[in-house]
């Protein structure tokens, strides 16, 4: 693999690869309930992205809880089990270190609810709507 692929946004394929591997270890290990914390288990947690810094080291996963429930206190749990999760993460994913991780609320759902209610506020609808505009001779086929 060559070293200078990057996407679109900029960062290299394989950080993306890598983001998504531990992505997919995370959502494992809390979907089965490996973590034993009273929050965790009674809560559905999705990590919605991952993210790694360019030399592997850090990597900051992005969650949500469930309809948005306790999400201070399910990013708290996270924190306080981050030791046993990077354990998990090294242990499954084969990089030279083990990612440091740390974990922040997803607020992209939140800001795409927001954009969404103000798109359907009447005031920005009306601008949104297509008018029919008046034809003008120039745009007419002419008749021969």
């Amino acid at each position: 693999m060559r070293h200078n692929e990057t996407s679109s946004e900029g960062r290299s394929v394989r950080l993306l690869r890598v983001g998504e591997q531990v992505r997919h270890i995370l959502s494992e290990i809390l979907a089965r309930g490996d973590v034993h914390d009273d929050v965790l288990t009674t809560h559905t947690v999705s990590v919605t992205e991952v993210r790694m810094s360019p030399d592997l080291k850090h990597a900051t996963a992005f969650i949500k809880s469930l309809l948005g429930q306790d999400e201070e206190a399910v990013i708290k749990a996270l924190r306080t089990n981050t030791a046993y999760l990077q354990r998990e993460v090294a242990k499954r994913v084969q990089l030279k270190f083990a990612a440091r991780l740390k974990f922040l609320a997803d607020e992209s759902f939140d800001e795409g609810s927001h954009i969404d209610k103000l798109l359907r506020n009447p005031k920005v609808a009306q601008d949104l709507v297509d008018d029919p505009a008046p034809e003008s001779p120039a745009a007419t086929p002419s008749e021969e």
